[in-house]
C-alpha cells in the first residue's frame, strides 16, 4: 500500500495528516457512544485500552475491523480471528463512517473513531482526545475511574506526552515513512535520543514515567514499546537497538503488559500482518516474518 501522499514531503520527510474531527462530548449518555478501533494500530490501541482501565465496557460499545486494510477499500469490517462486522452501523467499510459524517471527506481514512450511535456520526477521530474524554466528562460513567492525568505533574506530564509523541509515537512512523535518507537518519536519531533518556529516567528504581502511579502518559509510551521489537525494529528500519536491549524499558514494559486487562488488548498477530502485509511498498513480498520470540509476552 503506497502511503497517502499528501503525507509525504518534498525533503523525504512523512507528514502525519491532522485529525479531521474535534467534537467534545460534554454529557456523555450510557450507550450512546461507539467505538471503532484496529488492534494493530498503536493511537486505536490506547484509546481501546484506556476504555477498558476506566471500566467504562458498559458505557461505550466497540467494534474492530481487519488489521489488514487495502488501497481502494481502506479499514473494513470483515469476520474473522478478533475482528468482525460492524454490529452497529452495518458498515461495510470505516470509509462509510467518514462519509456519513463528511461528504466531502478527501483525507486518510483512521482509526480511532467515537462515533455517536443517535447523531449518526462521528465526534472525534483523536485518540489524544478521546482519552482525554475517558478520564474527563465520562469518568462519572466509568466502573473503575481513573486519574490519567494528575494535576499536581499537568505540565510536566504535557511536556514528557508531547516530546514521546513526537520522537517516539510518531517518530518510528518518521522513520519508517521516510523517502530520503536525511529524513530517515533525523528521524531515527531522535528516536532513540529520546528512548535512551526514558531509559535513564527509569533507572531509578521508579516503576513508572512519574513514580509509583500510572498515567496516560505511560500508556502512551507502551503502544509504541509493545510494537516496537515486532515491527518498528525490521519493518520501520529502527535498528540501533531492541527495547529487550534497554533493560530498564524492557522491564517497564513487562510491568504494564503484566497489569491487569493490559496483556488481553495486545494482539501480535495483527499487529504483525498490518504492518508486514498493509505496507507493501516498504515489504513488497507481504510475508509476515514468524519471529521474534517473545519470551516475555
Amino acid at each position: 500500500m503506497a502511503q497517502f501522499p499528501d503525507e509525504q514531503s518534498k525533503d523525504g520527510t512523512f507528514e502525519r495528516q491532522p485529525d479531521e474531527f474535534r467534537n467534545w462530548v460534554k454529557a456523555p449518555e450510557a450507550g450512546r457512544y461507539h467505538l471503532y478501533v484496529c488492534k494493530a494500530c498503536p493511537w486505536a490501541h490506547r484509546a481501546w485500552l484506556t476504555r477498558n482501565l476506566m471500566g467504562l465496557g458498559g458505557a461505550v460499545s466497540v467494534n474492530f475491523v481487519d488489521p489488514i486494510r487495502d488501497d481502494e477499500t481502506g479499514w473494513a469490517f470483515r469476520e474473522g480471528d478478533g475482528h468482525g462486522l460492524d454490529d452497529v452501523e452495518n458498515f461495510k467499510y470505516l470509509s462509510e463512517a467518514y462519509k456519513k459524517t463528511d461528504p466531502n471527506f478527501k483525507g486518510r481514512i483512521t482509526v480511532p473513531v467515537l462515533w455517536d450511535k443517535k447523531e449518526k456520526r462521528i465526534v472525534n477521530n483523536s485518540e489524544d482526545d478521546i482519552v482525554e474524554m475517558w478520564a474527563g466528562v465520562f469518568k462519572p460513567l466509568a466502573k473503575h475511574p481513573v486519574d490519567l492525568f494528575p494535576e499536581d505533574i499537568k505540565d510536566e506530564q504535557a511536556a514528557l506526552s508531547q516530546r514521546i509523541y513526537k520522537n517516539v509515537n510518531n517518530g518510528v512512523y518518521e522513520a519508517g515513512f521516510a523517502s530520503s535518507q536525511s529524513a530517515y537518519e533525523e528521524a531515527y536519531t531522535k528516536l532513540f535520543d529520546t528512548l535512551e533518556s526514558l531509559e535513564a529516567r527509569l533507572s531509578d528504581g521508579r516503576e513508572y514515567l512519574f513514580g509509583a502511579r500510572i498515567v496516560e502518559t505511560d500508556y502512551r509510551l507502551f503502544c509504541s514499546l509493545v510494537r516496537f521489537d515486532a515491527v518498528y525494529f525490521g519493518h520501520f528500519k529502527c535498528n540501533k537497538n531492541r527495547i529487550r536491549d534497554y533493560p530498564n524499558l524492557q522491564a517497564y514494559l513487562e510491568r504494564i503488559y503484566r497489569d491487569q486487562g493490559v496483556s488481553e488488548t495486545v494482539n501480535f498477530d495483527h499487529i504483525k500482518r498490518h504492518y508486514y502485509y498493509t505496507h507493501d511498498d516498504i515489504n513488497p513480498t507481504q510475508i509476515v516474518p514468524l519471529g521474534p520470540a517473545l519470551d516475555w509476552a
